[in-house]
């Protein structure tokens, strides 16, 4: 990963980043706004959030959107919907299998079978900023990501957060 994306990360969280393996997504502006991270962070401990959302923008808005109770109507047509309910659970076999990957690709165990992917998948739907830098790093793959990323506003529009 460049200095510039770590320095840029570093300051959009306000603190070093951990287990970074590299830029996931760039916000149009043109700094990263999703890294991809290591399953386990240097010390050996999980840390099951592949997709990292550092845009602090981006996250505040999410933050509205998650005050707003879309996770409360999300959650109830989950349960209500197989469809949708199969193409959340696609999106937590995704995600577990790009971790199993990275955690190959870095020579480290991985995760247990057993724990959760990210944002409550498959079966809750609790953090929309993992499910949207999901959807941001694989286009595609995250219902609830990509619904939460639809009703975001131009975060990058007044410009770079950091």
């Amino acid at each position: 990963m460049e200095s510039s994306d770590v320095e840029a990360v570093h300051q959009q969280l306000g603190r070093p980043p951990r287990g970074l393996r590299g830029v996931a997504h760039r916000c149009p502006c043109g700094n990263p706004d999703v890294v991809e991270t290591a399953p386990r962070l240097p010390d050996g401990s999980p840390f099951p959030t592949l997709y990292y959302l550092t845009c602090p923008r981006a996250a505040s808005a999410i933050g509205t959107l998650e005050g707003s109770g879309l996770m409360r109507e999300m959650q109830a047509r989950l349960a209500g919907d197989p469809e949708l309910a199969a193409a959340y659970r696609a999106a937590h076999d995704d995600y577990v299998a790009r971790r199993d990957k990275a955690a190959d690709d870095e020579g480290m165990e991985p995760l247990p079978r057993d724990m959760q992917s990210t944002g409550g998948m498959p079966s809750r739907v609790k953090c929309l900023h993992a499910l949207v830098a999901h959807e941001l790093a694989v286009p595609g793959a995250n219902p609830f990501g990509r619904e939460a990323l639809d009703a975001l506003p131009e975060w990058w529009s007044d410009g770079p957060c950091v």
